[in-house]
């Protein structure tokens, strides 16, 4: 079932019967498929298609108790578990908003959805799963033992679509932009850059300079983007449990960014993947795919913003972290003199 040839919804039934412990991403991976229509597959035998709007999803998700909320790129998978609340709709952008659920939520983006559940040795496993338009995992919402699931039947009835169809149509995926630069615009945004009072601002910045992020850092200068040595990753995360501090911990895709706010205590390295297994937050690094980690500076009205930002090879952004500057739990004079601490790049280990 790998030699190109076409899928019915049963052959995949019947591949997902005989690799019961194959990852979906894995298992579709290995049919040649994208992950919804690996789900699709299942409607009508424990799937049920949904509306995939966040405005449906997650006031839903809200009536299922302590859930964990799963957001991923090829290389990190970022899992909290907590409750959702604090929603708010945007067009373009919306967010919930809690200590544990901590969502940036880009609507264009849901475009399929599954309510998905499968017999596990202890009982039924539960979720919610929406896909971008490509068929690639946006966000998942996994119950646990001691989420509601007496609300599950009603809730997925109230989000069920008339469509139940087992097969998937699919786009074409959108490439990562690569790094994107314009050295006869330096001066200006050195200039501009330290006349920033927002992070938020520094996209728009790129944007108007016809530049992206990874390109900007490329040119900016140590003083703003240091470029660090590949095994900083690992160190920062060594650094930051050591020290006991609380950071902001970002991994998103295009129409998710999930966020951990809080320390890091216990890593637990296995093969190329470095692993954060915290009660509450887990975090898994494949530490191999970083091409790229930078620590950047950028000014704001309530002072320096310093990052520590990983990119793969393509430039797609893998994660950012920063200090946690919440007023009593202000961290970043200690992650400052932590990333002062990352080793920079040496000139003979650039590409």
């Amino acid at each position: 079932m790998t030699d190109g040839s076409p899928k019915t919804a049963k052959d995949i039934r019947r591949f997902l019967t005989e690799n019961p412990t194959k990852r979906a991403r894995d298992a579709a991976d290995s049919l040649g498929l994208r992950e919804a229509q690996l789900v699709a597959a299942l409607c009508g035998h424990g799937a049920v298609r949904i509306d995939a709007h966040p405005d449906r999803i997650i006031p839903a998700a809200e009536q299922l108790g302590k859930v964990m909320a799963l957001t991923r790129t090829g290389d990190c998978v970022h899992e909290k578990i907590g409750e959702y609340g604090n929603y708010h709709s945007g067009e373009h952008a919306a967010m919930t908003l809690t200590e544990d659920i901590d969502l940036r939520i880009f609507p264009k983006h849901w475009v399929h959805a599954f309510a998905v559940e499968t017999e596990g040795e202890t009982g039924p496993r539960r979720s919610l799963q929406i896909f971008d338009a490509a068929g690639d995992a946006i966000h998942k919402i996994h119950l646990r033992d001691t989420s509601h699931h007496e609300v599950w039947p009603d809730l997925v009835q109230r989000l069920a679509l008339a469509d139940q169809g087992d097969t998937q149509d699919v786009a074409d995926r959108v490439p990562t932009e690569a790094a994107k630069s314009r050295l006869d615009k330096v001066d200006t945004l050195r200039s501009e850059w330290r006349k920033l009072t927002d992070t938020h601002q520094f996209l728009r910045l790129c944007a108007k300079l016809k530049m992206n992020r990874l390109g900007a850092y490329r040119i900016a200068g140590h003083a703003l983007a240091r470029p660090l040595s590949p095994d900083a990753a690992s160190q920062v995360l060594q650094l930051v449990r050591d020290a006991g501090i609380e950071i902001m911990l970002f991994v998103g895709n295009r129409g998710c960014i999930q966020i951990h706010t809080g320390p890091i205590h216990t890593l637990t390295p296995m093969g190329p993947w470095q692993n954060i297994m915290d009660p509450g937050f887990n975090l898994h690094i494949r530490l191999d795919r970083i091409a790229e980690i930078w620590a950047v500076e950028k000014p704001t009205q309530r002072g320096p913003a310093v990052s520590v930002e990983a990119f793969d090879a393509d430039g797609g952004l893998i994660f950012q972290m920063f200090g946690l500057g919440k007023e009593g739990r202000d961290s970043r004079d200690a992650w400052g003199q932590i990333v002062a601490q990352l080793p920079t790049l040496k000139e003979e280990q650039l590409a």
